[in-house]
């Protein structure tokens, strides 16, 4: 999985939203599939202090809030979150990066079923965030001029 992300293009901005990434037929800023593609059935990862978990026969990973001790983070500017289709256990490789409080993703905010767990946050670079969130798009939310990440750097 190392080098994952390295030359994907956003797939999803939505202005005063959030900027959506990771899906591998991104890599072509054209493809109709961009989007709903995630990592490969069967690959592992690890997730520290739990060890290494297996992706799901369709490449999906289990609920994350739905583990013990699952930090109430809440999805404010800048911060990490994962992306899912509403049903149980369907997050993979893709996620979105706030722009703006959007609380109502709180996976434990009961007024909407939306539960979108929040795992990181921009160190630097917020500028780069929110110039990609003011790009123009069409109809389907896909910035008019792709944007790529060369790479992709974690930290702890």
């Amino acid at each position: 999985m190392q080098g994952f992300y390295n030359g994907l293009h956003f797939h999803r901005v939505i202005a005063n939203f959030m900027n959506q990434f990771g899906c591998p037929y991104a890599r072509d800023p054209k493809s109709n599939r961009a989007g709903t593609g995630g990592p490969e059935p069967g690959s592992k990862y690890t997730v520290p202090g739990r060890g290494e978990i297996t992706r799901l026969g369709d490449g999906s990973i289990p609920d994350e809030f739905r583990e013990p001790g699952c930090p109430k983070l809440s999805n404010e500017p800048g911060t990490f979150s994962m992306a899912n289709t509403g049903q149980p256990n369907s997050g993979g490789s893709q996620f979105f990066i706030n722009t703006v409080h959007n609380s109502f993703l709180d996976f434990f905010d009961k007024s909407t079923p939306s539960q979108h767990p929040v795992f990181g946050k921009v160190a630097s670079g917020m500028d780069v965030v929110m110039a990609i969130n003011s790009a123009r798009c069409d109809g389907n939310d896909r910035p008019l001029q792709p944007i790529m990440c060369e790479s992709v750097t974690i930290s702890d």
